[in-house]
């Protein structure tokens, strides 16, 4: 028996790509379930024609030749699971998403699926302060530069004070814990973020507590960091802010200057004015990702989850 294939019909032949690709375009901005239950038909059948239509929006978009990537890791479940995306941070889209955790063997997956002529073409790359990466992208991009992610390394800071208002907390006896009972948000959010009782309620922690306003206002001042166009100023400027610890018994912050000190070259890298790269687009990828995972949540199909973020950033077609 001989069967005809039709180039209208999806791969499920009871749909035409045209309606499997409506039915992708749905997806994007409801759950499976409510695509399923407006249009009568079962989860795995809108699952699957969504697939066909990422599948193509993808096979649309080419093959990448990035120049400039960021490395990144989400946790897909609970246990530590981890996958690693790379990003294309100057046409804005994630480029690969796999790995069986974030260690080195699995960034090297990346690496060695484009080919060797195209990661001659990567100048820098954007990542934490996490030695796998740093040590695979050495080996298979040794031209690239290493730029740490700004947001990574402020994160650290923010741990460094928390940790110090913890601190402050078991040292304080009586009244004077309440001051600093739950103002974990308040102290660690941005002055401009908080809403007029939460700017009062700051004043108020930083006035009743001379520790805590020390470690704030360095907190402040290290931002900084991340003005300078010439290295020689940032170093200069690093260098008095560590200055600045002297004496102040904030244990935490040495902790993180020293770390500094260990990762200073790919800090230092932001200064060149080629590696002005924007960093936020690495936030709101993963702000999109989160959102994806809670309308996929019970979703045990990775290639689904793979597909879905590859294509996030992709326009509809």
């Amino acid at each position: 028996m001989k069967q005809e294939k039709f180039p209208f019909l999806a791969n499920n032949p009871f749909y035409t790509k045209r309606f499997a690709f409506y039915v992708g375009k749905r997806c994007s901005t409801s759950t499976v379930k409510d695509v399923a239950r407006e249009l009568h038909l079962d989860r795995k059948t809108v699952n699957a024609l969504e697939k066909q239509y990422l599948r193509e929006k993808l096979r649309r978009a080419r093959n990448p030749r990035p120049k400039v990537i960021g490395i990144d890791e989400i946790s897909i479940r609970k246990g530590h699971s981890y996958r690693i995306i790379v990003s294309d941070l100057e046409r804005k889209r994630p480029i690969w998403f796999g790995g069986i955790d974030r260690s080195e063997e699995s960034l090297k997956l990346f690496y060695e699926s484009p080919g060797a002529p195209k990661l001659k073409g990567i100048r820098l790359a954007v990542m934490d302060m996490w030695k796998p990466f740093e040590k695979a992208t050495r080996e298979h991009a040794p031209q690239a530069a290493i730029l740490y992610d700004k947001f990574h390394v402020l994160r650290h800071l923010n741990e460094a004070l928390d940790k110090i208002r913890k601190s402050e907390y078991y040292r304080l006896t009586g009244d004077d814990r309440k001051f600093v009972k739950g103002q974990k948000y308040t102290l660690l959010s941005h002055r401009e973020n908080l809403s007029t009782d939460g700017r009062k309620a700051l004043r108020t922690l930083l006035a009743a507590n001379k520790r805590l306003n020390t470690a704030y206002v360095l907190k402040e001042q290290f931002g900084q960091l991340w003005d300078y166009q010439s290295e020689a100023w940032a170093r200069k400027f690093f260098d008095n802010w560590k200055a600045s610890l002297k004496w102040q018994r904030l244990r935490p912050y040495e902790k993180f200057a020293q770390m500094i000190e260990r990762h200073w070259d790919g800090i230092a890298a932001f200064c060149q004015s080629e590696n002005k790269v924007s960093l936020g687009f690495v936030e709101g990828l993963n702000n999109k990702i989160r959102v994806i995972q809670r309308r996929s949540y019970g979703l045990r199909d990775e290639e689904y989850l793979r597909l879905k973020i590859l294509t996030c950033m992709l326009p509809d077609f």
